[in-house]
C-alpha cells in the first residue's frame, strides 16, 4: 500500500483546509499520517483512519534549539512511518521538510504553500530582513528532483520565477483548498437589519482596521446596519490582534466580535455581505465558503481574493487601502438587496465551477500520481 505523511503545523488547520485530500488519499488506497501540533482533533483524526504523530512545534519561535527539536521530529516520524509521498504545508513545515531530506528517501515531495504571507508580502523592516535570508535559502532548498511546489494563485507564482526562486517546471498551481457545495448553500432569509462579516483569523494583515474604519462611518448615520467580526486571534503570528483590542472595539458599539465560529454555514445564513478587507491571500477559503452560500463579497484587488472574486459579478474588488471606495462598495450592496442576490448566484455559480473539494482532490491526486507513476 501506498503511503503518504502529511505534515501541517495545526492539527484545527488540517481538519478545516486539508482533511478532504486525506480522506481522498484513504479512498484511493493509501495509508494516511499526519504530523502536527495536537489541540483538540486527535481522535477524530484517528476515527477518519489517519495516523497522528504529534509535533511540538512553535509556530512563532525563533529558538534555534526549538526548531532544531522540530526537525528532529521531522525526520523520526517519516523514519517511523516510511512514507512513499510527504505532502507539507504552510511556511514552516514546508522549511522543515526541505532540510530534513538528508535524513530520509521519499519518492515525492509535495510543497504547498497556501500563500507566500508575512515574509514575502510584509513591509514591515523585519519582514524584509527575513526576506532577503529565505530567497536564497529556498534557491538552494528548491535545487532538488522530486520535490514539487503547490502554489494557490497566479500572483504568487510570479512572484517566485520574478525572484528566481525555483524553475517553472517544479511548480503547480492548485487554487484553493475547495469548498463542499453542499456543506455550504444558501439560505434567503430576511433580515430586517443587515449583517456585514468579516470571517478571518484577527490579524492586522486581515484588514480587520480597514473593517473597523468602514463600520465607523455607518455607526453615526440612519443606515440600519450591524458589523460582525469572525475569528479569534493568532497569538503564534507576528500580526496578532488582542483581545483587549477587540473587547475595545465591540464595547465601543463599533462591531460585534463573535470569536471563532463552529457552524460557519450558519454564520453565512444569517449574514447580507463579506466584507473582506485582506491585504494579502494565497486562496481564502472564507470566501471560497461565503460564495457557495451565495453572500456578495466585497474585498481588495490583491491576489487570492481576486481568484475569487470578480468584479462587478459576484462582489466588487476594491483598489487595495482606498477605504472610501471599501466603504461605498458595501454601502451600494446594502441598498440593493436584489444586487445582493444577484451576485450571490454568480458566486455560488463560481465555486461549484472551479473550486470544489472534489476537484481540488482530483488535482492533487494527479500531482502526487506524477511521482508514483
Amino acid at each position: 500500500m501506498k503511503k503518504i505523511l502529511f505534515i501541517v503545523s495545526e492539527d484545527w488547520y488540517f481538519v478545516s483546509h486539508r482533511l478532504h485530500l486525506a480522506i481522498a488519499a484513504i479512498e484511493n488506497d493509501y495509508e494516511v499520517a499526519l504530523l502536527c501540533r495536537v489541540s483538540r482533533h486527535k481522535e477524530f483524526l484517528e476515527s477518519k483512519g489517519i495516523h497522528v504523530f504529534e509535533w511540538p512545534l512553535d509556530r512563532s519561535s525563533h529558538n534555534p534549539l526549538k526548531e532544531i527539536v522540530s526537525i528532529y521530529y521531522v525526520v523520526k516520524t517519516i523514519r517511523v512511518f516510511k512514507p512513499n509521498l510527504i505532502h507539507s504545508v504552510s511556511f514552516k513545515p514546508v522549511i522543515y521538510s526541505l532540510l530534513s531530506r538528508f535524513f530520509y528517501r521519499a519518492e515525492g515531495l509535495i510543497l504547498a504553500l497556501a500563500g507566500l504571507g508575512f515574509v514575502f508580502r510584509s513591509k514591515s523592516s523585519f519582514a524584509k530582513i527575513l526576506r532577503l535570508f529565505f530567497i536564497n535559502i529556498l534557491r538552494l532548498l528548491f535545487l532538488g528532483e522530486n520535490l514539487k511546489l503547490v502554489i494557490q494563485n497566479n500572483d504568487d507564482i510570479n512572484l517566485l520565477l520574478q525572484l528566481k526562486i525555483i524553475n517553472i517546471n517544479k511548480i503547480r498551481l492548485i487554487r484553493g483548498s475547495g469548498v463542499s457545495p453542499t456543506n455550504f448553500f444558501p439560505k434567503h432569509d430576511l433580515h430586517e437589519i443587515p449583517l456585514v462579516i468579516l470571517p478571518a483569523r484577527m490579524l492586522w494583515n486581515k484588514g480587520v482596521e480597514d473593517f473597523i474604519n468602514v463600520a465607523k462611518r455607518f455607526f453615526n448615520t440612519k443606515n440600519k446596519v450591524r458589523f460582525a467580526l469572525i475569528g479569534e486571534p493568532d497569538f503564534h503570528n507576528p500580526e496578532s490582534i488582542t483581545i483587549e483590542q477587540l473587547k475595545e472595539w465591540a464595547e465601543q458599539g463599533i462591531v460585534e466580535w463573535w470569536g471563532k465560529q463552529n457552524d460557519m454555514c450558519k454564520i453565512y445564513h444569517l449574514s447580507d455581505i463579506v466584507c473582506f478587507p485582506s491585504y494579502h491571500e494565497g486562496l481564502p477559503k472564507a470566501l471560497l465558503e461565503a460564495a457557495s452560500c451565495e453572500i456578495p463579497i466585497v474585498a481588495y484587488d490583491v491576489p487570492g481574493c481576486r481568484e475569487v472574486v470578480k468584479n462587478n459579478l459576484n462582489g466588487f474588488l476594491v483598489p487595495f487601502k482606498n477605504e472610501n471606495t471599501l466603504y461605498l462598495s458595501v454601502l451600494k450592496l446594502l441598498e440593493n438587496p436584489k444586487l445582493r442576490i444577484e451576485m450571490g448566484k454568480k458566486g455560488r455559480e463560481i465555486v461549484v465551477k472551479n473550486f470544489t473539494e472534489v476537484r481540488i482532490s482530483s488535482e492533487t491526486l494527479k500531482v502526487w500520481s506524477e511521482f508514483l507513476s
